[in-house]
């Protein structure tokens, strides 16, 4: 059986799930990783990326390093051409990928949010937010993005078609409100990024955030009735995709769905 050694690395993953979650995918497919989560202090960055190289077979990066790792990497495919970003590298060849966007889709198809011909609300045009302008505007929605920043608002608008930047939030109706900011998670955990009076008119609230589980924001959304869909199913889906890239497999929707489920069934998420 082919075992690959791959880690995940960023300023703090102490309390990362993607061990776990790339374990549990590696076991239920009939494959083997040895799956460590390497916490780099800022000023150590440079000194230990290139032993990545040499010692592993593929590693995932989160913050900060999504966009400083590109400097060692040889060349950018897919997603990650377009966002600059790199969630996935592969040793062999050095080359990065980027599976936020297709983890975040999917996680709206799998969780019955369908956005095509729909308005949607985004909050934040960060990384997170321009995958998610992305795959919402390859999907079909009318997506109206704001972020304290108007200047990196506009600046992700005018990369995607039926893409809006909004200088200010004020209360419509939109079929779904999408926090890609990091509002409600860390310090800021029990603050919404937006009041009752715009979430009340929504239909659907999506999180990106899963821990907490149920953020400040979903649980104002919950107690309107409304469908709530926090970022657990994108966090297993993009490591779904990234251990694809990692074994030279092509993903299968239908086979992440199911593993999705019997993953939650196993640690009672």
């Amino acid at each position: 059986m082919e075992s690959l050694k791959l880690a995940v690395i960023g300023k703090d993953v102490s309390q990362s799930d993607s061990p776990r979650i790339h374990s549990f995918i590696a076991a239920a497919t009939g494959r083997k990783v040895d799956y460590v989560a390497l916490s780099v202090p800022e000023t150590e960055f440079e000194e230990r990326i290139c032993g990545l190289f040499c010692g592993l077979d593929g590693f995932n990066v989160t913050i900060p390093y999504k966009i400083s790792v590109n400097h060692y990497l040889s060349r950018l495919q897919g997603d990650a051409q377009i966002f600059g970003a790199v969630n996935t590298v592969k040793t062999s060849d050095k080359s990065g990928y980027n599976t936020d966007g297709s983890g975040f889709a999917l996680m709206l198809k799998n969780g019955g949010a369908d956005v095509k011909d729909k308005k949607v609300l985004l909050l934040g045009a960060g990384g997170a937010g321009r995958s998610a302008a992305k795959k919402l505007s390859d999907g079909g929605a009318q997506v109206f993005i704001y972020d304290k920043s108007y200047e990196k608002a506009r600046g992700v608008a005018a990369e995607f078609k039926a893409v809006t930047a909004l200088r200010d939030l004020s209360a419509a109706r939109y079929y779904a409100i999408i926090n890609a900011t990091g509002v409600g998670m860390h310090d800021t955990e029990g603050v919404s990024p937006v009041d009752g009076s715009l979430t009340e008119l929504c239909d659907t609230a999506v999180d990106l955030i899963y821990r907490p589980r149920q953020s400040k924001f979903l649980r104002i959304a919950a107690n309107y009735g409304k469908k709530t869909i926090n970022g657990e199913a994108m966090l297993f889906y993009q490591a779904y995709f990234s251990q694809c890239i990692y074994f030279g497999i092509s993903p299968d929707e239908d086979e992440a769905k199911r593993l999705f489920a019997k993953y939650k069934e196993v640690f009672g998420q």
